[in-house]
């Protein structure tokens, strides 16, 4: 049975289910593999029919070990070059996909599970791309999901590897353990207070980078950012996944720092921020998806404050995805043109925060 793209859309992702460990602030933990086929060239050289005998090779075997109840029989594969542009955007919304694989050309797919812990793209950057996430701050759990695909994987097929180097990529930077290892942090408290730069200074002296919400090359919006490795050469997967989490309980401590800080030192500043997001998200007939993340970002803070006590953090969660342009003409049925869009998610953001009860509670 194939995945339906449509029924996926009702529900949230698992990278914003709002459980696992320490979810006020991780929203997901991710591992990421760069892995080549060793007989064909990077796909920056190869040719059209080399792209589609890979994505053939990888999925058959694949589907092989599917067959053999060693890989789950609900991860199915979607032909992206197939998909409509909106299933496509839908898919990089969703985080099963990157924004390259949606827009390159030729014989693409992504495998994935309806769970969405899983997604193996093929013909992205690398002839292989293996993503496991998590919900919450589980990287160790991540490691080794990531680790079995990927060893499973190698037995079916000839990985492009040199014994003195690692794994070879498409970019130098993935040269080595090709391993990515990231949290998305959501970190409110560090922006209010312009302390957001600084610890973004420290992070990059530790070579760790940061990136917003869609990775490599996009915006941080609603406050949310990527916290990653910058270079996988010379550490091993382990390693790699180490340092990561090493530094991720200091991001802890000081957004949990800045938060105390808010609430002792601005606490009417903090809760008239926090009820003017809600009201607006409430009441707004019109409103932009930027807009929307950056209040959604406000009463998310409120919640793990306890200034908004009648509605829950995985309900807030649902709405950051939900109301991405993508999720919100997925769910509406029809294509909507920028400005439809935005009174489609006005009407979307008022009829699930309506039973709300009375907002922020008081002082």
């Amino acid at each position: 049975m194939g995945l339906d793209l449509n029924e996926l859309a009702q529900s949230c992702g698992e990278w914003l289910r709002g459980t696992g460990p320490e979810p006020d602030i991780v929203v997901s933990s991710r591992v990421r593999l760069a892995r080549n086929l060793a007989e064909f060239p990077f796909i920056a050289k190869a040719t059209e029919v080399d792209r589609a005998e890979i994505e053939r090779i990888l999925r058959e075997r694949i589907e092989a070990l599917q067959a053999e109840d060693r890989l789950p029989r609900n991860l199915t594969f979607l032909d992206v070059g197939e998909l409509a542009e909106l299933d496509r955007r839908f898919l990089v919304e969703r985080q099963l996909i990157s924004r390259e694989l949606a827009d390159s050309e030729g014989a693409r797919a992504v495998a994935v599970d309806p769970q969405e812990q899983f997604s193996v793209m093929v013909n992205e950057e690398d002839h292989l791309r293996i993503q496991v996430m998590r919900s919450g701050l589980d990287l160790q759990a991540t490691w080794e999901a990531a680790n079995r695909l990927d060893d499973l994987i190698e037995e079916q097929v000839t990985y492009a590897y040199s014994d003195k180097l690692g794994y070879l990529t498409a970019c130098p930077t993935n040269v080595g353990t090709g391993a990515r290892v990231s949290v998305m942090v959501h970190l409110p408290a560090l922006v209010i207070t312009r302390q957001i730069d600084k610890v973004f200074r420290s992070l990059q002296k530790i070579s760790l980078a940061v990136r917003g919400l869609y990775g490599e090359g996009s915006q941080a919006m609603g406050d949310f950012y990527q916290i990653s490795n910058q270079v996988t050469l010379g550490l091993s997967e382990e390693e790699l996944t180490k340092k990561v989490a090493d530094v991720v309980p200091v991001l802890l401590d000081y957004e949990r720092q800045a938060r105390d800080f808010l609430i002792r030192e601005s606490q009417e500043t903090l809760h008239d921020r926090v009820s003017r997001a809600y009201g607006i998200l409430r009441t707004a007939q019109t409103i932009t998806s930027e807009e929307t993340l950056h209040l959604l970002s406000s009463v998310r803070l409120g919640i793990n404050l306890g200034l908004i006590k009648d509605v829950e953090t995985p309900t807030i969660n649902k709405l950051f995805i939900h109301t991405q342009p993508a999720h919100l003409q997925k769910l509406a049925g029809m294509e909507l043109d920028s400005s439809d869009r935005a009174i489609e998610r006005a009407s979307y953001l008022r009829k699930h925060l309506a039973n709300g009860g009375e907002g922020p509670a008081a002082n």
